[in-house]
């Protein structure tokens, strides 16, 4: 993202879900899902502002969701202790998982999605083969302390956070933690498109750069208000810019290497800004506010009849 683009609102969109909890973009940035306190999970094209379909079976609120790989199927984490694999097309649930003693706060694919991995507040890590109709985990980790904050899977490493303020490292090829770095506690945690450095979100009300071979502190962001909330950060299509919501109801762009303080978007004043989703390709980015979404982008018709 070059610093001369101004990104503006570009459509709001009322949820309709209490509050969301989570967006999410699908793999090629075409859709987007919501997570609410209404329990259910949404389907949007946010560019074109239409809901899709809605997805309900969850018997508490709804933490995370991801799309799969071919975008035919979501998993989904919940307050009510369970995960759903669902199918987009019919809107019916295919699997539901049950090992955690807790809310789920946050679960992902890994690349091929073959795998899910959920994160809970029982401080545990599971992994759940998706392609067969096992019901039990495959593996259950249990480093942590307390919370699991979020989780990023590659093609064979995951990377959880957690409040206990480590970042650790497993290789799924040898099934056990390879590192583990200590810092503040950790809101939330993402992995550079280049998949060289973790960017980690601190209670602390600072945004961390870390080197994820060596655990060397690389840069750090500041300038937004994390408060209480567990606050996301995510990465410009470009890995140029780390961009974090605020309480304040601010979104934040930092340039990468310098750390400052290239834009500042305002979505809802003095409205935390907790989840936001870059878009994986296209200078676009959605952030959540309470029961709203918005899609931010290049002000210009033209350039986005062109990239729509």
């Amino acid at each position: 993202m070059s610093d001369k683009v101004e990104l503006k609102t570009l459509i709001i969109i009322k949820c309709k879900q209490q509050v969301v909890r989570a967006v999410r973009f699908n793999v090629d940035g075409t859709y987007c899902l919501t997570c609410g306190g209404d329990k259910k999970i949404k389907l949007w094209n946010p560019h074109k502002q239409l809901l899709l379909k809605t997805y309900g079976g969850h018997a508490n609120e709804v933490l995370d969701a991801a799309g799969s790989c071919d975008s035919s199927q979501i998993i989904s984490s919940s307050a009510d202790k369970s995960i759903i694999l669902w199918d987009v097309t019919t809107g019916q649930p295919l699997r539901r998982y049950r090992a955690h003693a807790g809310s789920v706060t946050c679960v992902k694919f890994n690349e091929e999605s073959t795998m899910a991995v959920s994160g809970s507040i029982d401080n545990t890590v599971a992994f759940w083969d998706v392609l067969s109709r096992r019901q039990e985990p495959v593996q259950i980790l249990k480093d942590a302390k307390d919370t699991i904050t979020s989780i990023q899977v590659t093609d064979h490493e995951v990377i959880s956070t957690s409040v206990d303020c480590h970042t650790r490292l497993y290789d799924i090829r040898v099934g056990k933690m390879v590192s583990d770095y200590i810092g503040s506690i950790i809101t939330h945690g993402s992995l550079t498109h280049d998949g060289q450095c973790y960017v980690l979100s601190c209670s602390d009300s600072t945004v961390k750069l870390f080197d994820k071979d060596s655990g060397e502190l690389l840069n750090t962001f500041r300038g937004h208000e994390s408060s209480d909330y567990m606050l996301e950060n995510a990465i410009n299509e470009k890995d140029s810019h780390i961009i974090s919501g605020s309480s304040s109801g601010d979104i934040f762009y930092w340039d990468l290497i310098s750390s400052a303080i290239t834009q500042k978007l305002t979505h809802t004043r003095n409205k935390a800004v907790v989840s936001l989703t870059h878009h994986p390709t296209e200078n676009y980015l959605i952030t959540a506010c309470e029961d709203e979404i918005k899609l931010w982008g290049a002000e210009t018709a033209e350039e986005q009849s062109i990239l729509l």
